[in-house]
């Protein structure tokens, strides 16, 4: 069994959408439940063309204006980061809750927050229009606590 099946059955076990990284083709292999998008990945016309009605989201980074573009493009939802300092990537770019709060004013498309999330930080980017996380280290490099530990963390 290929680890992205492994994976998808765990989500579908604990009720989490899988959502596949970069790759709109192996999202469809998978029968994932979506793909991301980032600014140098597949254009979100073709991935809806490849993948239907499942969910598409577009990393906007800190801009405003990306934002727009993927709205206009039908984005199921935009993602900003980094907000924080991460392991598992090096930051780029710079995002503040700020650019959350403003783009909350023009649309309802759900907001993800990515970037050095955990459980001391987390909180600020809910109570700032942040609909969803994306934590990744946190909970899988975490020196700490196990990764159930830590995701019990963040309640």
């Amino acid at each position: 069994m290929l680890i992205g099946e492994k994976i998808k059955n765990i989500c579908k076990k604990n009720k989490v959408k899988f959502i596949i990284n970069d790759d709109p083709l192996l999202a469809l292999k998978l029968d994932a439940d979506g793909c991301h998008l980032g600014q140098k990945d597949m254009n979100i016309k073709i991935a809806k063309k490849i993948l239907g009605k499942k969910i598409i989201g577009i990393t906007c980074h800190n801009s405003i204006n990306l934002a727009k573009k993927a709205i206009k493009a039908k984005a199921d939802y935009i993602a900003f980061g980094a907000f924080n300092q991460s392991k598992t990537k090096k930051t780029k770019h710079v995002a503040s809750v700020n650019i959350l709060n403003k783009v909350k004013k023009f649309t309802k498309t759900p907001i993800v927050a990515i970037g050095g999330i955990n459980s001391f930080n987390y909180k600020n980017l809910l109570l700032n229009n942040a609909n969803f996380l994306a934590i990744s280290s946190y909970i899988w490099k975490n020196k700490k606590y196990k990764p159930l530990k830590a995701i019990e963390k963040l309640k």
